[in-house]
């Protein structure tokens, strides 16, 4: 029996598509719950047709989306050692998570093409596989965190300075508790 699947079925097949089934499954399961038409019913025509307008409609939707990702620069700060070597990896997650912050179009990590993770500082071109034929091309550039490591050498000079006042306070309030309990033990004798 061939039938036209009006909803994804897990495992069978996902809407839309035309596929040969059991007559048991198709008669008894598939067609009465919905999921299903016959192939060579008059609605299936006016189904194959519903199907060819989103698919087109779809394909421009996507090349829309191509056309605005198309050439777009990111750059991701990330930390990084000696040799340009980057502590952990930046993956597709990362960078469809800084791709949505810098142009606020949710993409999928898992069109993110990357044949490995990336562990070193530079510049990358990246693809995006939208559609079968829709894949743009992105920059990606990953630098160093290296404003926060002269946040933290300030905020270190800050504290070590602070640290040496208080000694230097401490040893002072000495000295003069000290000259002072001289002078008294003078001023009695």
């Amino acid at each position: 029996m061939r039938v036209i699947f009006l909803e994804d079925v897990p495992n069978v097949a996902s809407a839309g598509e035309t596929k040969e089934v059991a007559d048991g499954y198709g008669r008894n399961f598939l067609i009465p719950k919905k999921l299903a038409l016959l192939a060579d019913s008059p609605d299936a025509t006016l189904i194959a047709a519903q199907r060819q307008a989103i698919e087109k409609k779809t394909d421009e939707e996507l090349t829309g989306l191509a056309q605005q990702l198309e050439g777009k620069e990111i750059t991701i700060k990330a930390k990084a050692g000696a040799k340009d070597r980057l502590y952990g990896s930046i993956t597709s997650a990362d960078i469809a998570a800084e791709l949505e912050n810098a142009t606020g179009l949710a993409i999928d990590k898992r069109k993110i093409e990357l044949a490995e993770p990336i562990h070193q500082l530079g510049s990358y071109e990246v693809a995006i596989r939208l559609g079968k034929d829709i894949v743009p091309q992105i920059k990606v550039t990953i630098t160093a965190e290296e404003e926060e490591k002269k946040v933290a050498k300030k905020v270190a000079k800050k504290a070590e300075k602070k640290a040496e006042k208080k000694v230097a306070k401490k040893t002072a309030k000495k000295t003069v508790k000290k000259t002072v309990k001289k002078t008294v033990k003078k001023k009695k004798e």
